[in-house]
């Protein structure tokens, strides 16, 4: 630990001194940066709330303050629900986020089929560059049209995928529809990330098709968190991150086993995020010296928003929403699973007398713009019980 103790004590003496929103944050908790010492030290300084990112950002655009370096150095800036404008600083350590590529092989000679979208999202082009880092070619198909993305396997004989695991899912019952059956397909490696990869998704493609395989979990706030590796339970955390599972009421670090809000601590001081809430439930197994940390599992979320389809929806878009329309009254969505895919339906209840002319479709249009989600349909209901959740998920995984 002392290692890490001397990279956390670092870590926050620089950032204090180069982010106005890491001073104000301590400032405001009463602590000083010679407090923090190592990572038993951080639980002095408060859970930073994606919430209260966005107002921290909002309020001092457009990076919010977490910015250490001079803009012109940044390569890319991607956009996240909020609006977030998030930077892209150079790697502080290039070589961690491609630990789970090297884990399934990749490398010279591999061809892979990059599905993760390309724009505004960072997902596309971090798998882009970190292929081509490790010697392998990328084929930056993008999202979407299936028979193409098909087609592009078996012409370049695409060795490996990157992407959701439902997606490859829908690849593979179309390929075999049109009589491509397992042996025929080349694909041998697969990295997956933005949804769960579930035992019946496993069974199937790395047992019917034989594929070795890898589950990463990962934020666009912060990059790759951790992947899973055969044999381990649940994800090996990178080395350019460090984890703590804290009480989502009082942010107090929890005992290695104990379920609560996986909370995050990135290296990098170009854009450093410090005990940084990420919303997801998980529970960190025991460590032993010398070993990364592991997370035993994702367990949900303890905030509001859902990702669906690789992308988060939060409530509050769905509020704005309703302002933007004003013969809505209330809405609602309701996440639903078919097969492997995500389905996403709004119940919408109008305001007594006020048409419903246009809303499905200005709502439609508004939720890809804003959320780059596509809404699968939309209900007019009477009423919305005003206690029910804004996002109701009811999927199930297998």
């Amino acid at each position: 630990m002392a290692a890490i103790d001397a990279q956390i004590h670092d870590l926050v003496q620089h950032s204090y001194q180069g982010a106005p929103a890491i001073r104000q944050l301590l400032d405001a908790a009463g602590v000083a940066p010679g407090e923090v010492q190592g990572a038993d030290d951080l639980a002095k300084i408060p859970v930073l709330q994606k919430d209260a990112l966005v107002e921290i950002h909002q309020q001092n655009p457009p990076f919010g303050g977490f910015l250490t370096i001079d803009p012109a150095d940044l390569p890319r800036i991607y956009i996240s629900p909020g609006p977030i404008y998030d930077p892209q600083p150079p790697p502080a350590n290039p070589e961690a986020q491609l630990a789970p590529l090297r884990y399934i092989g990749i490398g010279r000679g591999d061809r892979v089929l990059n599905t993760f979208m390309y724009h505004l999202t960072p997902a596309g082009i971090l798998l882009d560059e970190a292929i081509r880092a490790c010697g392998g070619t990328v084929i930056p198909s993008g999202p979407g049209n299936t028979e193409l993305q098909i087609m592009l396997m078996m012409a370049l004989g695409a060795t490996s995928f990157v992407g959701q695991p439902s997606y490859l899912m829908t690849l593979l019952d179309k390929a075999a529809e049109m009589g491509i059956d397992a042996a025929a397909v080349p694909l041998k490696k697969a990295l997956f990330s933005a949804e769960p990869y579930t035992a019946n998704q496993q069974a199937r493609l790395e047992g019917e098709y034989g594929l070795r395989a890898t589950s990463a979990y990962g934020t666009a706030d912060l990059g790759f968190i951790g992947y899973t590796v055969a044999g381990e339970p649940g994800f090996r955390i990178l080395p350019s991150i460090y984890l703590q599972v804290c009480d989502p009421q009082t942010g107090e670090p929890l005992p290695a086993g104990e379920t609560g809000e996986i909370v995050a601590t990135t290296f990098n001081k170009a854009y450093p995020l410090i005990r940084f809430g990420t919303g997801d439930l998980g529970a960190l197994a025991p460590q032993r010296a010398g070993e990364a940390q592991r997370l035993l599992g994702i367990f949900g979320r303890s905030g509001d928003a859902i990702k669906v389809r690789g992308m988060f929806l939060h409530p509050n878009q769905l509020s704005a929403a309703v302002m933007r329309f004003p013969q809505i009254k209330d809405l609602q969505a309701i996440i639903t699973r078919a097969g492997s895919r995500d389905i996403v339906t709004l119940h919408v209840a109008l305001r007594d007398g006020a048409s419903a002319d246009g809303v499905a479709e200005g709502l439609t249009a508004l939720a890809q713009h804003a959320a780059r989600l596509r809404i699968d349909q939309v209900k007019f209901v009477h009423a919305i019980d005003p206690n029910a959740h804004k996002i109701d998920d009811r999927r199930e995984w297998d």
